[in-house]
């Protein structure tokens, strides 16, 4: 372990700072001389152990220091901000979808033209995006292709394995398809996928991930799904599947009669043929390793250690590819492995202490992986999976079988009667898997909130140490009864948390409430509700942040969604409400993005309808109408002076106006088209308070009370003092998220009453 700590740790700093690598590698070397020098006069494991150490990590300083010239003559070549290039490029990872629509994938480039310079790349490692129909010959574009892309490059992020990143607006053309055994494998992948695509979902998208790790088939709504329950790592080709590949060929080799040499080469073939199947992605090519490394052990007649072949493929991972420090997936595989290696026995003899044996293994598997992977999965989602565990003991049986079924169907591609049959029997455990996801994703309080970073990650390793000693048997009592004390304090945290957004949740919100701005940050999200109709107006940044602030309400789907304009803050949080739209009113969409969001919804079940001034509705019983922006405008196309401007009032909601995110050109043209039917009880001011505002606007509205959904301590410095200074002249009740979080309007009669969450009182305005 001291080995792969050393390796992990140098290549981190290697290619986080590439100018440091020359002198890590000397110093690298020279250590390791000197230790060899103490090795030979004083033997001992520990001696050796610090040599292997030396020697690991002088050589991926050492390989990255070789790499870094031809990668910085590349950046000097491409630049580092949006130039025009064009590449020649053979495509080495998986063809993926992105959720922007864009197809991504990674590929080694060899020559490099820019304006009529060429230049030869050596082989270098780049990300290439491209829309699907900006590529010549779609249908070749797969692992083993030939390609030229013509884009625009910049720099990609200090440790990525990746040169540059080329977005290929000007499109991708296939010089070659894969040929070959690459040609081959991805034959054999199609054909999975076509004969996976006529089965009925949910699961026969599942079909190909479970197999060989194609994703393609998989539907963003079970996608979201199996990312919330803890499951997507089922369809994350790593070592139980390597592991199933190569003891199935050890099985047939010895029904054959082979000899111990006959069933390592059995094995070591199947393993190259699959890893060639599925791709050499980072979780891959861990399990593969380590595969070998065992093989090998075998085939010397040795013991093999399980973390001794872990910690021995990582490091040789390391020193081939160095960059594999910086990957996630890389970070989370190993850890998943080494806690099935070091804390499943131990936790499992625990839980025996309250379960039946077979029970306690079976939970031990999952429960280790939860705690060893839940303190990096924080740092891209702060969020904790309640029932993951739960959900793999149940879909993990399931997993193996529509791995081997799946497999089996993939090589039946020549006889296509025994494919059909075989992706037919494999539907059967991929579906259960899709339920499984879909239930506990479905389950009130899944996904519990968690601190953000690299904070949040120490918290919950912190945590996870103290449900392991809980487990385990033998444990001084005064450390067991600190880590009692921590684990029930921070499950009261997390239970009351999910009560209050969930089943508790409307308890805590006035009952008769009728406009609801949530405090989602950095962004816009105001509900509305009229004789039991409910709208949204804006999703804010974060599809998390606006489940649980739906779910707190009470809220299950939506008879209208507002969406003002395709901003981040306004519609990045839109995830969240998918499939349960009955109407979309939205700006004018800028970017390929924007319309790919609105498909989602078209595929959804949503009625999609581009806003203009003019166009009016029912919500319960109230009326709207949108005043802004005028059909066909010219002068405001897109964006923020575009954004739809929502008038409603009656069905006991408070005459109401939202300006989103307008400045104040289209705030004087508004003022001047006469359209507003001032007063108004409401207003959500516009781009949250900025000092961008024309005075004569809100004199025409001169709002009641005032809405500024806000983020805290956000780098605009918004809400301006100008702006709240001209609110207060014109005797506005001031209500922001911010500092106040959730705020509440509803009308009692003649008056309309403001309440403030973290104010926690009523305040009556005009």
């Amino acid at each position: 372990m001291p080995v792969v700590a050393v390796a992990w740790i140098v290549a981190g700093i290697a290619t986080m700072i590439p100018s440091l690598a020359l002198w890590l590698a000397l110093a690298g070397w020279s250590l390791t001389g000197l230790a060899l020098l103490l090795v030979l006069r004083r033997r001992g494991a520990a001696l050796v152990a610090v040599v292997l150490a030396l020697a690991a990590g002088a050589t991926i300083a050492s390989h990255v220091a070789i790499a870094e010239p031809a990668r910085a003559e590349a950046l000097a070549v491409v630049g580092t901000a949006g130039r025009a290039v064009e590449v020649t490029a053979t495509v080495v990872g998986k063809v993926e979808r992105r959720v922007t629509g864009e197809l991504a994938f990674d590929a080694i480039v060899t020559v490099i033209r820019v304006g009529r310079e060429t230049y030869p790349a050596g082989d270098l490692p780049i990300g290439i995006r491209v829309h699907p129909g900006d590529v010549d010959r779609l249908a070749g574009l797969d692992v083993g292709a030939v390609v030229t892309a013509d884009g625009s490059a910049r720099a990609t992020d200090a440790g990525d394995r990746a040169v540059f990143a080329l977005s290929a607006s000007r499109g991708v053309e296939v010089v070659h398809a894969p040929a070959g055994i690459a040609g081959a494998a991805g034959a054999l992948r199609h054909g999975l996928a076509a004969a996976a695509g006529g089965l009925p979902e949910p699961g026969a998208g599942l079909i190909p991930g479970l197999a060989v790790g194609d994703t393609e088939l998989v539907d963003p709504e079970l996608d979201s799904a199996m990312k919330s329950s803890s499951l997507s790592h089922l369809t994350a080709v790593s070592g139980a599947n390597c592991a199933l590949v190569v003891g199935i060929a050890f099985a047939l080799a010895a029904f054959a009669g082979a000899p111990r040499a006959g069933r390592i080469a059995a094995g070591v073939a199947a393993l190259c043929g699959f890893v060639l199947l599925v791709t050499p992605e980072p979780s891959v090519a861990r399990a593969a390793v380590m595969a070998v490394v065992a093989m090998l052990a075998v085939a010397l007649g040795r013991p093999a250690v399980g973390t001794a072949v872990l910690c021995l493929a990582v490091t040789a991972l390391l020193v081939g590819d160095p960059w594999l420090a910086t990957s996630l997936g890389f970070a989370l595989s190993a850890a998943a492995t080494g806690a099935l290696l070091v804390l499943a026995r131990p936790l499992s003899r625990g839980l025996e202490r309250w379960m039946p044996r077979s029970f306690a293994l079976a939970l031990s598997v999952p429960l280790a992986a939860q705690l060893a992977c839940g303190p990096l999965l924080v740092l891209i989602t702060p969020t904790v999976p309640l029932y993951g565990v739960v959900a793999n003991l149940l879909a993990g049986p399931a997993a193996p079988i529509a791995t081997v079924v799946g497999l089996a169907a993939c090589l039946a591609l020549p006889i296509p009667v025994l494919q059909s049959g075989l992706t037919a029997m494999a539907w059967l455990p991929a579906a259960w898997i899709a339920a499984t996801a879909r239930i506990f994703a479905d389950l009130p309080g899944g996904q519990v909130a968690w601190l953000e970073g690299w904070w949040g990650a120490g918290a919950l390793a912190l945590l996870g140490a103290a449900v392991t000693i809980l487990a385990l048997r033998r444990v001084p009592r005064v450390i067991r009864a600190l880590s009692a004390a921590l684990v029930a304090a921070v499950l009261g945290a997390a239970v009351g948390t999910a009560a209050l957004g969930t089943v508790a949740g409307a308890f805590t919100l006035p009952p008769s409430c009728a406009i609801l701005a949530f405090d989602v940050g950095p962004g816009d999200a105001v509900l509305i509700r009229s004789e039991g109709a409910v709208a949204l107006v804006d999703t804010g940044p974060d599809p998390a942040l606006l489940s649980g602030c739906l779910d707190r309400a009470g809220v299950a789907r939506l008879d209208l969604l507002v969406l003002t304009h395709f901003d981040l803050d306004h519609a990045g949080g839109a995830e969240a409400v998918t499939g349960r739209v009955d109407e979309v009113r939205h700006g004018p969409p800028t970017s390929l993005g924007d319309e790919v969001l609105l498909q989602e919804f078209r595929a959804a079940g949503a009625d999609v309808v581009q806003g203009a001034a003019g166009q009016e509705g029912r919500l319960g019983d109230a009326d709207w109408v949108l005043r802004w922006p005028p059909a066909a405008s010219k002068a405001f196309t897109g964006g923020n002076d575009a954004s739809l401007v929502l008038d409603i009032a009656g069905g006991g909601v408070p005459h109401a106006v939202f300006l989103g995110d307008m400045s104040a050109s289209p705030q004087r043209a508004l003022a001047a088209s006469g359209a507003l039917n001032g007063p108004y009880d409401v207003a959500k001011v516009a781009h949250h308070g900025s000092a961008d505002q024309a005075p004569e606007l809100y004199e025409q509205i001169a709002p009641a009370v005032a809405l500024i959904s806000v983020g805290v301590d956000n780098d605009y410095g918004h809400p301006r003092v100008e702006t709240l200074d001209l609110l207060a002249r014109l005797g506005a009740v001031i209500a922001r998220t911010d500092r106040e979080g959730v705020v509440a309007v509803w009308r009692e009669g003649a008056a309309v009453s403001v309440w403030r969450e973290r104010a926690g009182d009523v305040v009556p305005a005009g």
